[in-house]
């Protein structure tokens, strides 16, 4: 029973982070506003999370999670699907976006444990990347699928903030582009 509640607050209290977000941004979605919004405590808040920033991570990982073309990660995701999944985050979920965007850059600053973390799910997903290369591309070495696979991430998260800078962008041509780009061996 109180494990339910638990999880029944956790859910209030993601939901709250995750409106809040859409309605005040990055600035205006605090561990007070949170905690009102989800009608609990700070310590319930804290018993949960660490900071507000685990929870905004959490619900940008449960967003990336909704579209990920292989869930179960069992290696049959190929380079157009991950980059379809992209472009489903970034011009769906263009809020969720941009604050994953924003903590990446200024919110790991000086906190090393969040740093670590986007640093973890930037390597995943580049690993990613580089095993879908390797089996539409089996040739290619494996030192180069490795700097493809990153220098595709890296743009794609470059046309992520060009997205979240002009929300009229074409985001999802550019990435698009990019992956007919990135079948000739560059």
């Amino acid at each position: 029973m109180r494990y339910k509640a638990g999880l029944e607050t956790r859910d209030r209290i993601l939901d709250a982070t995750r409106r809040l977000i859409a309605e005040a941004g990055l600035e205006g979605t605090t561990i007070k506003a949170i905690c009102d919004r989800a009608d609990v405590l700070p310590g319930s808040f804290y018993n949960l999370f660490d900071s507000k920033e685990q929870a905004i991570v959490t619900i940008v990982r449960e967003a990336i999670e909704a579209v990920d073309p292989d869930p179960e990660h069992l290696g049959k995701d190929t380079l157009a699907a991950l980059v379809e999944a992209y472009i489903v985050f970034i011009t769906e979920q263009s809020d969720l976006a941009g604050v994953y965007i924003a903590i990446a850059v200024s919110g790991t600053r000086n906190n090393p444990d969040l740093r670590e973390r986007f640093l973890r799910h930037h390597e995943k997903r580049v690993t990613r990347f580089a095993a879908a290369i390797e089996r539409e591309h089996p040739e290619i070495e494996a030192g180069a699928r490795s700097r493809r696979a990153e220098t595709l991430v890296s743009a794609l998260n470059g046309i992520a903030l060009h997205r979240v800078l002009d929300p009229r962008f074409d985001a999802a041509g550019h990435s698009r582009a990019l992956l007919n780009g990135a079948q000739i061996p560059f």
